[in-house]
């Protein structure tokens, strides 16, 4: 399908007095009552009713075939190295990557377009009450795999058990979803609060549906390798827990000729390997046990595909052009712990790092350093601050850092020794100012306790780039080092928010919305499993927050996010990273993809076939 619910957009809400602070979202683009085959969140419909495909997909593309790849992209519980539970839907257990294939929703996205979707289970949508209310009609052939219908009474019972028992990124996200209604077997109303963001219903819309009829024997809440009775493309197959799993295409499913559907999964089996260490999974694509990759290290990238198989051409790699929000990567400290919570401690850690030389000596010059929370976007601030944006910025003047009024903050460029004593000593000077002074060449506070940053991972590639960064930091007193843990262990540490500093991409979709409120509101902080990894709790970021949510136009929401963009960078509330807009793509070469790629996302797994001669040549992928 064209994306679904497998987004990482779905978010915390507000508190009462937090909430009173937005203003109604206009729904001006459909009168009410009027039915729409499509949503956006400013009425921006790429495709008008009749539409018989997506422009990115072959709607000719032959079945079959099986892509054995390894995870790239995950959400909710799922993790990449492991599993030992098939429900996805709660925060407990480790999930497969992979499980949204299994369920349709209500309508499911256009890979082309910053946020429309269009109908999937309903075969429309429309709106009453000023957009208070949302009513989705369902198709009459929609079903379960076991071939009972999808009704109203399912979809109800999924809003109602996501918002009550899901995963903290579905629930919290539902807080502002007042209720679901069924009017008739195929009507179900759903009913928001008026001062809901403007993207909740298609979020709502996006989610996975449930039998209710199924789970009456079962506990939602309960981890369990029993698969959910679902109704998407794929069902789950073979799988051996934290090896893999092999997802099978459902030949006679019902959505199987619907326009969102049409060139879409191509493959036969989809199959996700698992390994815990980055070496070994290399190794085993080299050797063939699996067929496709996303690379993610320079190193592997720049100076490793130098196997047989690629010098005999059974083996390409290419770049994909990444025109995607690229996500605010980066170093995140925790400042639910005491000794991040002072600015200057965050800075001066941030100062530490030494990108420049990073880039060149270990990554073979391939990335860009960020500074910016919405990078590859028309929200990033630059300059000066508009009017419009000052208008924004005004009533937080004395309680921001007055740079927020001028040009937006930077990361320092070092001058690429790996060590720049400048940079150093200006940290250590900040440190200092912190209450933190050298007592035998480590960092103390007035209570005599050093200052120690840890580093959690559930990896060791990594510590070619942290290695020379701790160096650095032990430099000017930091007690530095790094902690590996399993990936469960790890997922669970982040979870409870158990660590002091970890890597994270936080990635969100190119109409921000739900996302940026769990990822940096105030709200999200203390609720386990949120986005608000680094705990930001901030008067101006959080009223930014609800501008951007209850912007009427999206000119307005380029005014606030470019506003949040500037308080968050004066905030240090992480150490940025770096960034590339395109994604490093090795295969082995029996795929055929279409000859244009949805902007928004890979469309691998959805869009892609098995060219059969080229399998039959190599042997695989049949």
């Amino acid at each position: 399908m064209g994306g679904g619910w497998d987004r990482r957009r779905v978010l915390a809400g507000l508190s009462a007095a937090s909430a009173a602070a937005l203003t109604r979202v206009p729904w001006a683009w459909a009168a009410d009552g009027i039915e729409t085959h499509g949503l956006s969140i400013f009425g921006d419909l790429k495709y008008g009713p009749d539409f018989k495909a997506f422009d990115y997909v072959n709607p000719a593309a032959p079945k079959g075939g099986r892509l054995v790849t390894v995870p790239s992209q995950w959400a909710y519980n799922q993790n990449p190295s492991t599993f030992n539970t098939l429900n996805t839907l709660i925060l407990k257990g480790d999930a497969p990557v992979g499980m949204e294939r299994t369920f349709a929703s209500l309508m499911t996205r256009a890979l082309d377009e910053p946020d429309a979707v269009y109908g999937y289970v309903a075969r429309s949508a429309a709106v009453r009450d000023g957009g208070a209310t949302f009513v989705f009609r369902l198709r009459p052939e929609a079903r379960f795999h076991d071939g009972s219908p999808i009704t109203a009474e399912d979809v109800a019972f999924s809003l109602t058990t996501l918002k009550e028992k899901g995963h903290p990124s579905v629930s919290l996200t539902l807080r502002d979803m007042r209720a679901v209604e069924v009017e008739a077997a195929d009507t179900v109303v759903v009913r928001f609060a008026p001062t809901r963001s403007r993207g909740l219903p298609l979020i709502v819309a996006t989610l996975p549906i449930l039998s209710k009829a199924w789970y009456a024997t079962r506990d939602f809440e309960q981890t369990t390798t029993e698969a959910a009775l679902g109704s998407g493309p794929y069902r789950v197959g073979r799988f051996e827990a934290g090896r893999y799993i092999e997802y099978e295409r459902v030949v006679d499913w019902w959505g199987r000729d619907l326009p969102v559907a049409a060139g879409h999964n191509n493959f036969d089996i989809v199959r996700y390997e698992m390994f815990r260490e980055r070496t070994a999974a290399f190794e085993a694509f080299k050797a063939g046990l699996y067929f496709l990759r996303e690379e993610f290290t320079s190193l592997v990238w720049a100076t490793q595909y130098d196997f047989p198989a690629l010098a005999d051409g059974k083996v390409v790699r290419f770049e994909l052009e990444d025109r995607s929000p690229s996500g605010a990567q980066g170093w995140y400290l925790n400042m639910r712990r005491p000794k991040f919570a002072d600015r200057r401690v965050r800075e001066a850690l941030g100062l530490v790092f030494d990108f420049e030389w990073t880039n060149k000596n270990v990554f073979f010059g391939s990335y860009k350093r960020i500074s910016s929370f919405f990078v590859n976007t028309e929200f990033e601030a630059a300059g000066l601050p508009s009017a419009e944006e000052l208008a924004l910025l005004e009533p937080f003047r004395g309680k921001v850092p007055d740079e927020v009024f001028g040009e937006p903050w930077t990361a320092p460029v070092t001058d690429g020794t790996g060590r720049d004593r400048t940079l150093l000593r200006q940290a250590a000077k900040l440190l200092a100012e912190a209450g933190w002074t050298a007592r035998d060449g480590t960092l103390r506070n007035a209570k005599g306790e050093s200052l120690t940053v840890e580093f959690l991972d559930s990896d060791t590639s990594f510590q070619r780039v942290t290695g020379p960064y701790l160096e650095n930091l032990k430099r000017i007193g930091v007690d530095a080092s790094v902690r590996v843990v399993d990936p469960s262990q790890y997922q669970k540490r982040v979870d409870e928010f158990d660590f002091d500093v970890i890597t994270r991409r936080s990635s969100f979709p190119p109409t921000p919305d739900e996302d940026i409120r769990q990822a940096w509101h105030s709200e999200s902080v203390d609720r386990k499993g949120s986005r608000n990894i680094g705990g930001i709790r901030d008067e101006a970021v959080d009223a930014l927050i609800l501008k951007a949510l209850g912007a009427e136009t999206r000119a307005e929401l380029t005014v606030a996010c470019r506003a949040l963009d500037r308080v968050l960078r004066a905030g240090r509330y992480w150490i940025p990273q770096w960034h590339k807009a395109s994604h490093w793509i090795a295969m082995w070469d029996l795929y055929d993809r279409p000859s244009v790629k949805p902007r928004y996302a890979r469309g691998i797994e959805t869009t892609w076939w098995v060219n059969r001669d080229k399998a039959e040549k190599l042997g695989k992928g049949l």
